[in-house]
């Protein structure tokens, strides 16, 4: 595991590890190589100090673990040193909010964020769905080992293999829906969390899947079993 990061420019994505369920060392592996920051959100910092990876920012709230115990900041600024510790004790956020407000803030265009699926069922639709508010501020897109999870800005286009599996999640309502090469298109039509959805989709065949929206949050997924 790449303990130091190659490039130290804003334009190249950070990278946002949160403290869900691990990815392989692999997709770890691929982010870590470019990113110009890695900032590491409340107690997953244990899990990643152990892997080997040289983190720049420490970022939550640090509220004490269910059995009580501090998080011991002296002992990992021993483990991890120079380390930017930045606490953010507002609980009307999730840190993963805290996460990428931070990076927007220090000019950073785009960010990926892993470890933020898997484990509790509520901290992984919730840092699924919140992403979406900060769509027009900062290219983020949530990766784990069978997934990579985007909002739609504007019109997406991206040329795909056939019968690459692709969901549109609408977080709410989304109004105008318009696709071209899936297998099954929207024609201007409505997607609604919890009735309609466009889960299960595919590439109908080699070559570009267009998505457009005219009103609504909308989630893009590429998955693969």
């Amino acid at each position: 595991m790449s303990s130091h990061h190659i490039v130290r420019d804003e334009q190249e994505p950070a990278l946002l590890i949160a403290n869900g369920e691990r990815c392989t060392d692999e997709l770890l592996g691929q982010l870590l190589e470019w990113s110009p920051v890695v900032v590491v959100l409340d107690r997953a910092i244990w899990r990643v100090l152990d892997l080997g990876i040289k983190v720049d920012v420490l970022l939550g709230d640090f509220d004490p673990a269910a059995n009580g115990d501090p998080l011991d900041l002296e002992l990992i600024r021993h483990r991890q040193y120079p380390l930017e510790v930045v606490h953010t004790p507002d609980q009307n956020k999730t840190d993963l909010e805290k996460g990428i407000e931070y990076l927007i803030a220090r000019g950073h265009s785009a960010v990926n964020i892993v470890w933020a699926t898997g484990r509790r069922a509520d901290h992984s639709i919730t840092n699924m769905t919140n992403i979406v508010r900060y769509k027009d501020q900062i290219k983020l897109v949530i990766h784990d080992d069978y997934s990579r999870i985007f909002p739609l800005v504007n019109t997406f286009e991206k040329w795909y293999e056939a019968g690459t599996p692709l969901s549109l999640i609408p977080v709410g309502t989304v109004d105008g829906v318009v696709t071209s090469g899936l297998k099954y298109n929207l024609h201007d039509e409505r997607l609604t969390l919890g009735h309609r959805t466009g889960s299960s989709n595919e590439a109908a065949q080699d070559g570009f899947v267009r998505i457009s929206a005219r009103a609504g949050d909308l989630l893009i997924m590429e998955c693969w079993d």
